[in-house]
């Protein structure tokens, strides 16, 4: 075990505190290091470092700014083999997704640095003998919350998108990878980002709902992004909201993915796949329902098996989720599925595996309404088959969920994938490519209980600056 206790950043400076929680690798079940409790005056600490570097950061010129950032893009590429381990020690990522996450991570550095300079005012007319201006100014102290599952994307753009905007921030790290997420402070502070301007705590299960109703309600936090599930993204809504302050929120998802009777089967097979499969079914955007037309459903499953089987062969150790509750959830949506008139297609939910922590690919085929599977967002490596005939069915099945981040259609008619793209109540449409797609140039959100507020682009930035209204008379 190591020695290791990751430290909270405040002002600048590493704080240690008293009571710690051991961070558990889901891989080995073994102890990795140790993390910090953020309690209530650690709150106050962070919050009130960050409120007093504002001034200072909302002037500091918008050139260093952007080099700060480009500064960070070469240390994380430097730093790549260290920041990549631990990926893998803290929430088992395979090498491909450490790395995709590092590399989207180092893009995301570089794209916000050349929007640094990109948020502009405007001098509409006004009324006669008046001229006015329209100026778009930082938030000021904004609270960022990130989950584990991607942590170099999502802990990145939580903290980047508002700094870029001149704001300054509270970071509250993932319990699960707080070394990880530690590791994009480190990265910022040797930067040359100033004292204050970017605060790290992390707290355990217990007591992060104080923690975290005390720096929603704290009154120089003054906006708010959460990425992470939907029924704790309800939580800091409404926290959010008794306080009277704008939240982004990016909650979970429930993708479907079209495959349509003309769609290039074995690119459909294999996106769809990757794109229900990648880092165990743990992502936002994974594909959880395919919706096949029935003409091409026997050919499409047999192509799909056959891509399962060259992604994940039998003779591998089965992927590695969070921890056996994930794997519990998966199964027993599965088991229901099935006692209601479903088939597994693929896989065995009762396989035993070298930990309760592994659970290899499971399709299921005959999903209906009735069945927890067919609503319930698994987060895990299972998704379900469902068969239609006509394109209004499709529709219907797509968007008979609360969720509404992303989805995918496989068709080679543009025209029928512009009319799915237009009738699926998402976030994102991608045709011809897996639900999971994450690029800086494209505003990433959802609709519905998926959340609102937009990542990424110009957009991403604008979320952390607000407009004021200049008048004087001519």
């Amino acid at each position: 075990m190591s020695t290791y206790t990751v430290p909270f950043v405040i002002n600048g400076e590493e704080r240690h505190v008293e009571n710690t929680f051991d961070v558990i690798s889901p891989d080995t079940g073994k102890v990795l290091h140790r993390c910090g409790i953020a309690t209530e005056p650690d709150v106050a600490a962070a919050v009130e470092a960050a409120a007093a570097a504002g001034q200072q950061w909302r002037d500091f010129p918008v050139a260093k700014r952007r080099d700060i950032l480009l500064k960070g893009a070469e240390i994380m590429n430097n730093r790549r083999d260290e920041l990549a381990q631990y990926m893998i020690d803290e929430i088992g990522a395979p090498k491909p997704w450490a790395d995709f996450n590092l590399n989207l991570a180092t893009d995301m550095f570089k794209d916000v640095a050349g929007r640094v300079n990109a948020v502009e005012g405007t001098i509409p007319p006004c009324a006669e003998g008046l001229t006015s201006m329209i100026v778009k100014e930082p938030y000021g102290v904004v609270l960022a919350m990130a989950p584990w599952n991607a942590p170099y994307i999502l802990g990145s753009r939580a903290v980047l998108f508002p700094i870029a905007a001149g704001c300054t921030v509270v970071f509250k790290g993932s319990e699960t990878a707080p070394r990880t997420h530690g590791a994009i402070v480190s990265i910022l502070t040797e930067a040359g980002l100033p004292k204050g301007v970017l605060n790290f705590i992390v707290t355990d299960p217990t007591h992060a709902p104080s923690v975290t109703e005390s720096l929603i309600a704290n009154p120089s936090i003054k906006k708010i992004n959460f990425t992470g599930s939907t029924p704790v993204g309800r939580i800091i809504a409404r926290l959010a909201g008794q306080n009277l302050k704008p939240v982004v929120l990016e909650l979970g998802g429930k993708a479907p993915a079209i495959v349509w009777e003309d769609a290039d089967l074995d690119l459909a097979a294999g996106q769809s796949v990757a794109g229900s499969f990648f880092f165990s079914g743990q992502i936002c955007m994974s594909t959880e329902r395919i919706i096949v037309h029935k003409k091409i459903s026997g050919a499409f499953q047999e192509k799909l098996l056959a891509k399962i089987k060259e992604f994940h062969p039998s003779t591998n150790d089965a992927p590695i989720l969070i921890n056996s509750h994930g794997v519990d959830k998966n199964k027993k949506l599965v088991k229901d599925a099935v006692s209601k008139g479903a088939s597994v297609l693929n896989g065995d939910v009762d396989a035993v595996e070298s930990s309760k922590t592994r659970l290899r690919p499971i399709v299921v085929s005959k999903v209906t309404p009735d069945m927890d599977l067919y609503k319930t967002e698994s987060f895990g490596p299972s998704v379900s088959l469902i068969e239609v005939e006509s394109e209004e069915e499709a529709l219907r099945i797509a968007n008979d969920t609360e969720y509404g981040l992303t989805s995918a259609v496989f068709t080679e008619d543009l025209r029928v994938g512009l009319r799915f793209a237009r009738g699926i109540e998402t976030g994102a449409v991608h045709i011809n490519n897996m639900t999971i797609h994450d690029e800086m140039t494209l505003p990433h959100g959802g609709a519905k209980a998926s959340g609102y507020g937009r990542f990424n682009s110009l957009t991403g930035v604008e979320e952390w600056v607000r407009t004021k209204t200049i008048t004087w008379r001519n």
